[in-house]
């Protein structure tokens, strides 16, 4: 199958061409810049230059590939500090899978995007554990969720994978993990808020390359599917292993002052989002085979490479 990937050089991305080109499929990466080309390049695959914003560009990709996998996101847009900028990151994201949809309807070939299991704590107010049969009425990510999943009535075999707020590997430079270190070195302290009980799910990067290629394989159209391995890891539990891999305490601030060392994570760092994937293990015999996050971190790589 030839594939086209948003996202392709990133972190999940360049998990998922890897995994791709190991079954034998052919990758074409959007790239969008001479790095991200090479980097694609150097993997095996087809790098394309263009960006998200040109989405005729990224639609006429599209409709020379047998399928398609949405990665690609306006990152910088949704965590540059900027007020809005989530739900104008969300917006756009919005208007890239409806375009990328509309070019494939009556097609019946595969279509798999990118959500996250936290939008059904953030925008469904869902405190028990999720399942994929939960359902958001809208919000930001949502709404594209929503309009991919409706794909699968129109001949697209459209499906949404919900990762977990942490995908976490040696890959992973610019996410939640990350970003909880580089607080934790720049306050001297591993902050979590309140008692830190509330928990997030949580994936190794390689075992989601591998759900995304099943899912372009073989996704019923119009499945959700959960991105999760640990169905939830504490925050304080979290807190404390960054603490012990930095040689710092952890420490819990309240929710007033979490901004002061958290940031614009604060928000993030309160969610609750018990999360469960059983019912996308037994559709796709998707059986998660490596490390669990805190036995991942407990491998050091992140306080080696994290700044």
């Amino acid at each position: 199958m030839r594939v086209f990937i948003t996202g392709a050089s990133g972190h999940i991305g360049s998990a998922v061409v890897a995994d791709l080109l190991a079954a034998n499929h052919q990758v074409v990466g959007l790239a969008r810049s001479d790095a991200s080309a090479a980097k694609i390049k150097a993997a095996g695959a087809e790098a394309v230059h263009g960006d998200l914003d040109d989405i005729a560009g990224v639609v006429a990709i599209a409709k020379t590939a047998d399928g398609v996998i949405h990665l690609g996101y306006k990152h910088d847009l949704a965590f540059g500090g900027t007020p809005d900028g989530f739900v104008k990151a969300a917006e756009h994201d919005v208007r890239v899978v409806k375009a990328i949809g509309e070019a494939l309807v009556g097609s019946n070939k595969p279509f798999v995007s990118t959500s996250g299991t936290a939008q059904l704590a953030l925008f469904g107010g869902i405190s028990r554990t999720g399942t994929e049969e939960d359902v958001v009425a809208g919000g930001p990510r949502v709404d594209g969720e929503n309009a991919v999943i409706a794909l699968g009535a129109r001949g697209v075999r459209s499906s949404v994978i919900r990762l977990s707020p942490t995908v976490h590997s040696s890959l992973d430079h610019h996410g939640f993990i990350p970003m909880f270190i580089a607080a934790a070195r720049k306050n001297g302290f591993s902050a979590y808020i309140g008692d830190g009980a509330n928990v997030w799910p949580a994936v190794h990067t390689l075992d989601a390359a591998r759900l995304y290629r099943l899912a372009l394989q073989s996704a019923p159209a119009g499945t959700r599917l959960h991105g999760v391995a640990d169905e939830g890891v504490a925050l304080r539990t979290i807190a404390e292993a960054i603490g012990k891999g930095l040689g710092v305490p952890a420490k819990s601030v309240t929710a007033a002052d979490a901004a002061k060392s958290l940031g614009a994570m604060a928000h993030f760092a309160q969610v609750n989002n018990p999360t469960s994937s059983a019912r996308t293990r037994a559709l796709l015999k998707w059986t998660p085979a490596h490390a669990g996050l805190l036995a991942d971190l407990g491998e050091r790589h992140y306080f080696a490479t994290a700044s």
